[in-house]
């Protein structure tokens, strides 16, 4: 299992986790989606999501199954999960959100530069929608 990450890392990297282009949200590109085997009912997905100087996520909760794992791949994400504090991952850092977490703060650290990360994703298999917006957010 680690070996299949620390590849999917490298596939990510290779595909540039550095877009260019201006814009005040997030890219998120769906990179691999596979059942596990050893796990019924389980599935893993991984997110490469992009952020643009300035941007950021709207606040949101994921899938009500999903245990994520973060990896910066660049930049610097700022990040807020719950009633934590906010804090700062810089490229080669990681964190993780439980179930049912509250993704408060999820933006690029930087207004000059481009910030991305990779988040993996071990949900339900029945689950859809691996994000949802908080119904109160509205984009800016």
């Amino acid at each position: 299992m680690r070996m299949a990450l620390f590849s999917l890392v490298a596939t990510v990297m290779a595909l540039g986790a550095s877009p260019a282009i201006a814009q005040e949200r997030e890219q998120v590109k769906l990179v691999f989606e596979h059942a596990l085997p050893n796990v019924e009912g389980k599935r893993m997905d991984a997110v490469l999501v992009s952020y643009p100087p300035g941007s950021k996520s709207l606040p949101h909760r994921h899938a009500a199954s999903a245990f994520i794992y973060a990896y910066v791949l660049s930049g610097a994400i700022r990040s807020q999960v719950g009633n934590d504090p906010t804090q700062v991952y810089h490229a080669g850092e990681g964190f993780y959100e439980t179930p049912g977490a509250h993704h408060r703060i999820s933006e690029n650290a930087s207004d000059t530069e481009p910030a991305s990360l990779l988040a993996v994703f071990v949900v339900d298999s029945k689950d859809g929608a691996l994000t949802i917006p908080d119904k109160d957010a509205t984009p800016k």
